[in-house]
């Protein structure tokens, strides 16, 4: 595909999984009891079916979950001026977000009902800036590791033309979910 396909086929599948995300009930968090039993990837394919919510921060700085495997989630994020830095590139936080969400996904898409994870370390090489003028970029999270009590995952960050602009990768501690008050 040439780029302008690319970003074409990019813009069409996020609208088609933005609509469906509208359509469900939106940013926020589920209740326990729509979780209860599900596995990580579970709980992500019913968030990208539009059953429970969304995280709000996806919202909030323009990014959506495209799709999630069994140790794999990829985010298309909208580079926009109000992610912009004083410089005029694309913050790094904004790009850190993109990548920490996409490898914090794929660590989810491995938990077993009743089992979390939180993120311990992340570390992002910026590779190139990234501006407001590259439509999309896209971060593909990819487990390494997952243990009973670390996990391990890395992530891209590129655009529709295949240039690389980050990478990340991150240790998530594991854990047993506490028990409901």
């Amino acid at each position: 595909m040439t780029e302008p396909q690319t970003i074409d086929a990019w813009i069409a599948q996020e609208t088609e999984i933005v609509q469906r995300l509208d359509a469900g009930p939106g940013p926020g968090v589920a209740r326990p009891e729509q979780i209860a039993g599900k596995t990580g990837l579970e709980m992500m394919q019913a968030m990208l079916r539009g059953e429970i919510p969304f995280a709000a921060i996806a919202r909030t700085l323009d990014f959506t979950l495209l799709s999630v495997s069994p140790g794999v989630a990829v985010f298309q994020g909208r580079p926009l001026a109000q992610h912009l830095n004083p410089l005029g590139t694309i913050h790094g936080g904004w790009i850190a977000t993109v990548l920490d969400s996409a490898l914090g996904c794929a660590v989810h898409t491995m938990m077993p009902a009743g089992r979390s994870y939180t993120t311990a370390e992340l570390s992002v090489n910026y590779v190139r800036a990234v501006t407001p003028q590259v439509q999309r970029v896209r971060a593909e999270g990819k487990v390494i590791h997952c243990g009973r009590q670390l996990a391990t995952a890395e992530a891209r960050l590129v655009g529709p033309d295949g240039k690389l602009y980050a990478h990340a990768t991150t240790t998530c501690l594991v854990f047993d979910n506490p028990a409901p008050r």
